[in-house]
């Protein structure tokens, strides 16, 4: 059975459950996450296959924006109030069972307050919670998978990112490690091969691996010039500067 169950409701950011869900099962396997909407077959009972898997998931994220807490029902009454409410009785049931609960607010959703919450949930408000905002999905996403590694074993020996596989190192094909730009800070593109040190500062940037190296724009009297530093670290090594003529406005 799935280790991570999804809980959503509908119309409260349950597109964003499903980026939760494909992102987490790209990396644990498919079958380690549960969300209704893909992973319940026709012709099944829902009711039998929800209440199965979330009472043997280990982690139970419910998925909570900014519509979660006040989403009403057909007859104006607030659906967490209703003891049928299917986002509620996932939810308890997890709490009952002893599995991890996590909250994951979306966006600028603020934290639970245990006043705004059914007697029955309010233990959910005391719960840490995640935070998934989609100006730093990619982070926030890897962040939370890191976090169910952690907290699960099993989860842990099923994950496929990149790290586990390379043992912390991102590699390309040709099985050289890769640092992408935003690894280094200040730096432009991604670095291949064999890497060494690249110290990119306001001073200037340092380069103690192989190729060229160009340096920040210098300064003369009479313009700008570029310097270069043509071939690698080791050996010997040749120098020159290029100028660069002042340009004029509109040129």
């Amino acid at each position: 059975m799935p280790e991570i169950f999804v809980n959503y409701r509908t119309g409260d950011e349950e597109a964003t459950a499903t980026v939760i869900e494909r992102e987490l099962s790209a990396r644990f396997g498919d079958e380690q996450v549960f969300r209704a909407g893909k992973s319940i077959r026709p012709g099944r009972a829902f009711p039998q296959e929800l209440l199965t898997a979330v009472r043997r998931c280990s982690v139970l994220l419910v998925v909570i924006g900014p519509r979660w807490a006040e989403y009403t029902d057909k007859d104006g009454r607030r659906a967490l109030e209703d003891p049928e409410d299917w986002t509620r009785r996932e939810i308890l049931e997890a709490l009952d069972t002893g599995a991890h609960v996590i909250p994951v607010l979306v966006g600028r959703t603020t934290r639970l307050d245990r006043t705004a919450l059914p007697r029955e949930l309010e233990e959910l408000a005391d719960h840490q919670y995640r935070r998934l905002d989609h100006r730093n999905a990619e982070a926030d996403l890897r962040r939370l998978g890191d976090d169910l590694a952690d907290l699960v074993p099993q989860l842990a020996d099923a994950d496929r990112s990149p790290q586990q596989r390379d043992g912390g190192s991102a590699r390309d094909d040709t099985g050289s490690v890769r640092m992408k730009a935003r690894d280094v800070r200040g730096g432009i593109g991604n670095l291949h091969g064999g890497l060494g040190t690249f110290v990119n500062e306001p001073r200037g940037p340092v380069n103690t691996g192989s190729g060229a190296q160009y340096n920040a724009p210098t300064f003369s009297g009479d313009g700008m010039g570029v310097n270069y530093v043509a071939g690698d670290n080791s050996g010997d090594m040749r120098q020159h500067s290029e100028r660069a003529d002042h340009r004029k406005d509109g040129e």
